[in-house]
């Protein structure tokens, strides 16, 4: 709400790049695991009672405990969510893959700043504190200081970002031609094509109706009555927010958030008022793009603070709806005598930044495909959009949105599509994507079956079972042979 990318997420971020299995085939996900700190469901810090190096590639060294800990922290991370959890085999492959990308970019002599890194250093310890929600109370269940656990993941942190600047160096000057992806689409048997159902394609422009100056003041002033039963000592703030704020998160965090004078996501107004204000104290009434606030300073240190607050969102009225109406009657009746395109009346009228910069798209698939299945979409659109033909464009819609608030809206359906089995014509931006892919993991195949050999390699035998470390037992053979 508050942030315009989004609310803060869990925890403890997974973050994936895809790699080459080193049997000739894809590892289907290297996830870079964050191992330093665990956390078991007891609160205590997770204790590993024997240690010893399993693997070694250069100077860089895996222990036991690097394994058994990045599952440990996966299962919790990935309480009730249907997440496939990787194997110790897999896990010790994908360490190899990145102390080789690690060696080879400081051998490249590639470089990760300081501030690079303390950047993503508070950034992860900003949402351990928002999980557990105070500096204090993650320090207790850590067992150590915040300072101690930024330690503990910095060479970690270090080790990824090499890794991903490495890989990005490998595969970022791959580019797919037409013909390219014709002849890959040509070794793909047709029945082995994916079907897709009927899909469309549409777009939005959105305005906000903006509430009249009289309600705004009629909600500002509960908003002081709030404040001052916070001051009086009457009521505390969190209790206020469950009652009354329009955060949708307030259920879940009392309207608490940790804030860093860094991060540039978050509503400047919002940020400014919070830095303003001393331990304790409440903000007057605040306006930010969201609506009217009033916070509550809990703790602060440096550039990082905790606050709570509460949002209340000034209603419109018809007035307000009917005037936001007819300025997308306008702009209808400039599309469709063609004054203008689509998306540059989205760039220049859309209150909506989430589709404002790409040309109003109302959804989109993971594959970056712009077509979608119908269901994918709000139910509000279902029923306008039923009615439409490829390039219409609806009448203005009012529709409540995610965050609860009354906006309008003109649809455009740019295309809809029969259902069919894959192809060119249709689908050239999904299959070229697909090519790409493979294209890119040949190459890092290609590089690391050319620079395996290169490495000295040590694979403890507990791991002699491992499927897919062939290449990286043959490299551990030839560093023995060296060595006697």
């Amino acid at each position: 709400m508050l942030k315009a990318a989004g609310w803060l997420g869990k925890a403890a971020e997974l973050v994936i790049f895809e790699v080459m299995n080193l049997r000739m085939k894809v590892l289907f996900t290297l996830f870079t695991l964050l191992s330093a700190v665990c956390f078991t469901a007891e609160g205590q810090t997770l204790k590993v009672v024997a240690d010893k190096i399993v693997s070694q590639v250069g100077d860089k060294i895996i222990l036991k405990s690097d394994i058994t800990n990045s599952i440990a922290d996966l299962k919790r991370q990935s309480q009730g969510q249907d997440v496939q959890i990787p194997t110790e085999c897999q896990v010790l492959e994908s360490q190899l893959i990145r102390k080789a990308l690690v060696l080879q970019a400081q051998k490249d002599s590639l470089n990760v700043s300081e501030e690079e890194i303390e950047a993503a250093l508070d950034n992860q310890v900003r949402m351990f504190i928002q999980s557990y929600g105070s500096k204090e109370v993650l320090e207790e269940i850590a067992g150590k200081t915040v300072y101690q656990i930024k330690e503990d993941f910095k060479e970690s942190f270090r080790e990824k970002k090499l890794a991903d600047q490495m890989q990005s160096k490998i595969v970022d000057g791959i580019k797919i031609t037409p013909t390219e992806v014709k002849a890959y689409y040509s070794k793909t048997p047709a029945d082995s094509l994916p079907f897709y159902e009927s899909e469309i394609e549409v777009s939005q422009i959105v305005v906000f109706p903006k509430a009249n100056k009289d309600v705004e003041e009629y909600v500002s002033r509960q908003m002081y009555d709030y404040k001052r039963q916070i001051e009086l000592g009457s009521k505390k703030i969190e209790q206020l927010a469950k009652l009354f704020s329009e955060d949708p998160a307030v259920k879940e965090n009392g309207g608490q958030y940790v804030l860093n004078r860094s991060d540039k996501n978050w509503d400047p107004a919002f940020m400014s008022a919070s830095f303003r204000l001393k331990e304790g104290q409440v903000s007057p009434v605040i306006k930010s793009k969201f609506g009217l606030h009033i916070i509550q300073l809990i703790s602060r240190s440096g550039d990082e603070a905790v606050v709570r607050h509460i949002l209340r969102i000034p209603p419109v009225t018809d007035d307000e709806i009917n005037e936001a109406k007819a300025k997308l009657d306008t702009i209808r009746q400039k599309l469709v005598t063609k004054q203008i395109g689509f998306g540059e009346a989205v760039s220049k009228y859309s209150d909506d930044e989430n589709s404002k910069f790409n040309a109003g798209s109302a959804a989109s698939n993971r594959d970056g495909s712009t077509f979608v299945n119908i269901d994918q979409l709000d139910k509000d659109l279902i029923q306008p959009i039923s009615m439409m033909k490829p390039g219409d464009y609806s009448q203005p819609q009012v529709h409540t949105d995610e965050r609860g608030r009354k906006v309008v809206r003109l649809i455009y359906l740019k295309n809809r599509t029969q259902p069919h089995r894959e192809n060119l014509k249709d689908d050239y931006n999904r299959v070229s994507q697909r090519a790409l892919e493979e294209k890119k993991n040949a190459a890092l195949e290609k590089w690391f079956k050319e620079h395996i050999p290169t490495y000295y390699v040590l694979i403890d035998r507990e791991y002699n079972g491992c499927a897919g470390l062939d290449d990286w037992r043959a490299a551990a053979a030839n560093a023995t042979k060296a060595r006697n």
